[in-house]
């Protein structure tokens, strides 16, 4: 349709004035402290139809296909950066809060859509399991920089990542029992078992299998390599997909595996896959945004309904299915408070409210609004507020703190050495240490410490401070060992039991 309408020459111009617009609305989301997502839909309402008038795009074919394309990116990103050993500390509760807590959210939701909207119950349960996940790209983005408690940080992270597949299962069930009226929801039941299962199965076989074959096959040049990461997420979710799997979950499952692996050319896979992640996020929420129409979306009708939906799933849905989801499993009060107020709305409610429109169904479009709105109104009031809430509750962690330096080095894959970054905080039992004192194996050396941005020459007697950024080469052997010791913190002295 677009190259039909404005030619191939004008296609790129407008691609490339998309992401311009992208990142300047990334740069301004930042400085004002909303969800970059808000502003790249923004961009999408104002060069459409119903704005300026640049751009036509009503296809939600379409538009579904580079959502469900983008999400996988999204999420590969997302899993290649994520800590085994933090993901295993709160493995439990995630998927609780991912089976569990959709379940919930979406019934009480649907529930309330069909009570008080004009839609039959499986149409308000439709609702309900649209926009019954948190959003994996509103997460990661909303969370990155922010300072939160590494524990909120990692449940949170987790959850989205793995809540994504029992959203689309539901929605598609329920897509399957309103188009054929033959259907049951107990022949769902198998069917469920069987994606999740072929999901966690696939993701560690094609997990393990890109990890050797980036590591074995020697490429003629260093960056093939990212692309060839890339490939295994695509043929990760494809070939799950096809087979009758979760291809979300896959994807997720395998990038965990990779990224906690040793790994050739490991930054610059990390590198490539978290930009092509953002020009995938920039791009897709920006679409999505073309595919609204504002008259529509805000009509006095889809408003109200809206926000009222909006209003139940912040403060009432979510919360109790957090509170149900977390009993017994070693979360504070404020932590299931704040855990309630981060699950964000984003990306997928509003892919999966494409497919009852790409289906025909009865009411989809008033359907797409609605979600449209609903996660427009959680990405505003939560997302916004999510350093603000931890503040309150006193779950604000160690200060992120981004280096405003880099270093770039050629590659070292043939030879299997890596550069580790590392910056100590307050409880690092390397803080007061000198050099020489270090139980780095012989193979390991700090090339270069960094604090407050100037450059020190390391020696035996330097002393490691708090904050500082630490740069070691270090063969790949011995990574977990030199890893290992930066990692051991400070046993804290116990004062009182914490509220």
């Amino acid at each position: 349709m677009f190259i039909e309408a404005f030619g191939t020459d004008a296609f790129v111009l407008i691609t490339a004035f998309l992401l311009f617009s992208g990142i300047i609305a990334a740069k301004f989301s930042s400085r004002w402290g909303l969800p970059a997502l808000i502003l790249f839909m923004i961009v999408g309402m104002i060069i459409g139809s119903d704005g300026l008038g640049i751009i036509y795009f009503d296809d939600a074919g379409v538009a579904q296909l580079f959502g469900v394309f983008a999400l996988v990116l999204i999420l590969f990103e997302g899993g290649l950066h994520t800590k085994w050993a933090t993901v295993r500390s709160v493995a439990v509760p995630s998927l609780s809060l991912a089976t569990i807590g959709v379940v919930l959210t979406s019934t009480l939701i649907g529930a309330a859509a069909f009570l008080l909207l004009d839609l039959s119950l499986m149409e308000g349960l439709l609702l309900g399991a649209i926009v019954g996940s948190t959003d994996a790209a509103a997460v990661f983005s909303v969370l990155k920089e922010r300072n939160i408690k590494a524990k909120m940080g990692a449940t949170l992270e987790a959850e989205s990542g793995t809540n994504d597949p029992m959203a689309v299962f539901l929605t598609l069930s329920f897509i399957e029992l309103i188009s054929n009226e033959g259907s049951s929801i107990w022949m769902l039941i198998p069917t469920f078992f069987l994606q999740m299962g072929l999901g966690l199965v696939l993701g560690v076989l094609f997990g393990w299998t890109a990890s050797f074959s980036i590591n074995r096959i020697r490429l003629g040049s260093s960056a093939l390599y990212p692309i060839l990461s890339i490939a295994f997420a695509l043929l990760t979710y494809g070939i799950t997909a096809f087979v009758g799997g979760s291809g979300f979950l896959a994807v997720y499952i395998a990038a965990l595996v990779i990224g906690n692996r040793e790994l050739t050319y490991r930054y610059s896979i990390f590198q490539f896959n978290e930009g092509f992640a953002w020009m995938a996020q920039i791009l897709m929420f920006i679409i999505l945004g073309l595919l609204v129409f504002p008259d529509q979306l805000f009509s006095s009708e889809v408003m109200y309904d809206g926000i009222i939906l909006s209003l139940l799933l912040i403060f009432v849905a979510r919360p109790a299915a957090v509170f149900l989801s977390l009993i017994r499993l070693n979360y504070t009060f404020k932590e299931k408070l704040f855990i309630s107020w981060a699950g964000l709305r984003g990306a997928v409610p509003i892919v999966l409210a494409t497919f009852p429109v790409v289906d025909g169904l009865n009411n989809s479009q008033t359907l797409f609004n609605i979600v449209f709105f609903i996660v427009l109104t959680s990405a505003l009031i939560q997302g916004s507020t999510i350093s603000w809430m931890a503040d309150r509750l006193n779950l604000v962690g160690p200060k992120k703190d981004t280096p405003h330096h880099s270093i770039e080095l050629i590659s070292m894959g043939k030879v299997a050495v890596e550069m580790i970054q590392y910056q100590t905080s307050q409880e690092s039992a390397v803080v007061g240490s000198r050099l020489r004192d270090l139980s780095f194996p012989n193979h390991a050396n700090i090339n270069a410490i960094i604090r407050d941005n100037q450059v020190i020459t390391p020696y035996g007697e330097t002393e490691i401070k708090a904050g500082d950024f630490l740069y070691i080469l270090v063969e790949s052997k011995y990574k977990d060992q030199v890893t290992k010791e930066l990692e051991r913190t400070v046993t804290p002295i116990k004062t009182g039991s914490e509220s």
